[in-house]
């Protein structure tokens, strides 16, 4: 879209503001908001300065000034602002050299993809993910020096089968990883999750189905259709933000924290992925569930530097309180046919070539989409070039395993700290043509370290009371 079309299709919709809206490193949207009255072509095409340094793990204060360029072709109408709102996504760029700027995750995407096309190997990336997620009735948390807590609510929650309700307590709710997934009235957020597909669907966001997922307490999934890499990326993260304002407006708090309830499952975002050049898709084949050798090399290299990776797809400590055993946890770094109990799930596609992809199980969705599907693909093209074998598929329940063979087959990492350990240690597949540089992996890593591992180092949590306060 022309600048001169944005501000004619802006005054034909009475568009009174415009919300700027880009990532920071960690993958939350950031938002700047001007009048209509004050953009102009010359604006739009110049973009808009801020302030670099308050943006989490950019800019330093001395060096600070920093550009926002919209992407006009994101356009939206945002459905939850109370004026006529467009929300653009921006690009962050250097305001003396117009450069992309090398933390700014949707440029790091752009990158991934304009180094897939340079290699030839393929010249599209399509990706599917399916984020799922919590919605509660009541969440309070609190961190002092001398105290600390949480408190999570849920009507759906199982330990409500026996709350008073003023003598109307129905007693329709999901068992402890029941929630897979029963129909009304046992499944009180269908109707919630509907008025989410619609408000997706309006904003050309295109809703395949939603469910309920297994655990009991308000968890869902909503599935969108799979676009090319950094389309998809835009729509996770408008995806994000209507879930959770869709949920505000309704009273209920939503989150993607992967595991906020204990005993319970927690919620991934399994992501769907397949390369395709000139129309074609490369991952069909006369291999293995009829993979290609392709796409056979594009799951070595996802095996291979599947530890280095977590540290993008699963970027929290949270995360690996999900990837443990006995909670369908995809940690074995297994590749099978309809095997959901592998970390790399081929899905029965039929006999469509055209739906031939592979599934990775353990990302969740607390990652900046951006990194994260540049980090996946980028692996998939080292594994592709280097013809990295990913060994034998595993066609059993690895969750059923016995131990012994259960503990033959490599797991993805225990912890964060691991996860970064091993991106400090195998970073050269991400800095082939420059789309990850070092100073965006050591800004990574030290952040990550500093702020969560260190940081929750150096906290006593309550269950540690439980366990030690009388020793």
């Amino acid at each position: 879209m022309k600048a001169s079309e944005f501000i004619k299709k802006a005054k034909e919709n009475d568009i009174l503001m415009i919300d700027l809206k880009f990532s920071d490193l960690h993958g939350a949207w950031q938002h700047l908001t001007i009048p209509m009255t004050e953009i102009n072509e010359d604006t739009l095409e110049e973009g808009f300065n801020f302030d670099g340094s308050s943006i989490r793990g950019w800019k330093s204060i001395e060096d600070s000034d920093m550009k926002m360029v919209p992407d006009l072709k994101t356009t939206k109408i945002d459905p939850f602002t109370e004026v006529p709102t467009y929300s653009v996504i921006c690009d962050i760029v250097n305001p003396e050299t117009f450069k992309p700027y090398n933390r700014d995750p949707r440029q790091v995407a752009k990158k991934a993809l304009n180094y897939l096309k340079a290699t030839g190997l393929a010249d599209t990336a399509f990706f599917g993910p399916e984020a799922e997620f919590f919605i509660f009735d009541d969440i309070r948390f609190e961190q002092k020096e001398n105290s600390a807590f949480y408190s999570i609510d849920s009507d759906e929650g199982h330990w409500n089968s026996g709350r008073d309700e003023d003598g109307a307590n129905h007693g329709y709710r999901p068992k402890a990883k029941g929630g897979y997934f029963p129909a009304m009235p046992v499944d009180s957020q269908h109707n919630l999750r509907t008025e989410i597909s619609l408000e997706l669907d309006a904003l050309d966001i295109k809703v395949e189905r939603h469910h309920h997922e297994v655990a009991s307490a308000g968890q869902g999934e909503i599935n969108i259709r799979f676009d090319e890499l950094l389309e998809m990326a835009d729509k996770m993260m408008w995806f994000k933000y209507v879930v959770k304002n869709v949920a505000y407006r309704n009273g209920k708090s939503a989150t993607f924290m992967p595991k906020p309830i204990y005993g319970d499952n927690g919620s991934g975002m399994h992501t769907h992925m397949s390369l395709w050049k000139n129309g074609d898709t490369l991952f069909a084949g006369e291999k293995y569930a009829g993979l290609s050798d392709e796409a056979l090399y594009f799951i070595g290299g996802i095996i291979k530097h599947a530890p280095a990776l977590c540290a993008f797809t699963n970027p929290t400590t949270n995360s690996y309180r999900r990837l443990v055993p006995g909670y369908e946890a995809p940690i074995k770094l297994a590749y099978s046919y309809k095997n959901r109990s592998a970390a790399i799930r081929i899905p029965n596609s039929g006999d469509n070539p055209k739906a031939k992809r592979i599934e990775f199980r353990t990302p969740d969705a607390t990652a900046n989409v951006y990194l994260a599907f540049a980090a996946l693909l980028m692996a998939g093209i080292d594994g592709i070039e280097n013809k990295i074998e990913p060994g034998e598929p595993l066609d059993k329940d690895i969750y059923g395993l016995p131990p012994q063979e259960a503990e033959g087959i490599k797991s993805v990492p225990s912890s964060l700290g691991e996860s970064l350990e091993s991106l400090d240690k195998d970073r050269g597949f991400l800095q082939k043509g420059e789309v990850f540089d070092d100073d965006l992996l050591n800004a990574w890593l030290n952040t990550k370290w500093e702020n969560e591992v260190r940081a929750l180092q150096l906290r006593p949590t309550p269950y540690e009371f439980e366990l030690y306060y009388d020793v």
